[in-house]
């Protein structure tokens, strides 16, 4: 059983890309999404092609190492390894034994698009990654200025088979942003299938865990809990 909650999607290991820069970086979020209430975050580094170093091997060895550090400072947080992969239009000819998956279990696949529009390889690379038998889950929609401008188009999202994972700084963005607003819709149109936190950092998490408290406002205790807690769990073994 999770004694709190799961982050799906954090960047918190250390100096592998526009996340947490170093160890004491990687520390202090740590402790913070622990005071916060989280058990478990898995560690989702960017996917780019000039980020060569980011295999599943590498990314399931930096989690094991930062899991020992986190040991040794008696922080109780239970780490896993994943990644946030960027669905550019050559990724269909990635070799699918290198396709960076939540804990390397070849189930689950976490990416991301930014796109005005759907670009023509979209459907195509995510029935290409179901046909790897992967659930393809899309990370913060609500961020895409294709969605933003058609937010109809998580209909077809759901036509695909995707599932959608929320960015908790949205929710704590100004009350007028498209952001929060589409967020919020989306949160009460219970879209969602989980909520990350998407931290790159210190100073970036206090937004987030602002944003969090807004969730609960909006939505209550129990449909937080199944996408900060149930839901994300599924990703975990």
């Amino acid at each position: 059983m999770r004694s709190g909650r799961v982050d799906p999607h954090c960047h918190l290991l250390p100096g592998v890309d526009d996340g947490c820069a170093n160890l004491p970086e990687s520390i202090e979020c740590a402790r913070r999404l622990l005071e916060a209430g989280y058990s478990h975050v898995c560690c989702t580094p960017h996917i780019w092609p000039s980020l060569v170093q980011n295999t599943m091997e590498n990314i399931l060895q930096w989690t094991a190492d930062l899991q020992r550090e986190l040991h040794d400072r008696n922080i109780p947080l239970t780490l896993h390894a994943g990644g946030e992969i960027n669905l550019l239009p050559s990724f269909s000819t990635t070799d699918p034994a290198k396709v960076v998956t939540y804990g390397g279990r070849r189930r689950h696949v976490l990416f991301d698009l930014w796109a005005d529009v759907l670009p023509p390889h979209f459907e195509a690379s995510v029935k290409w990654l179901q046909q790897q038998g992967l659930q393809p889950i899309l990370a913060h929609p609500e961020r895409m200025r294709a969605v933003q401008d058609d937010p109809c188009i998580v209909e077809y999202f759901a036509e695909l088979g995707l599932w959608l994972q929320g960015n908790l700084q949205c929710f704590g963005d100004p009350p007028d942003s498209a952001t929060r607003r589409l967020a919020e819709r989306f949160l009460e149109e219970n879209r969602y299938f989980c909520l990350g936190s998407d931290c790159h950092g210190p100073s970036s998490l206090e937004i987030r865990l602002e944003g969090l408290k807004n969730a609960l406002q909006l939505a209550g205790q129990e449909r937080i809990n199944r996408l900060t807690i149930e839901n994300p769990s599924v990703l975990l073994g």
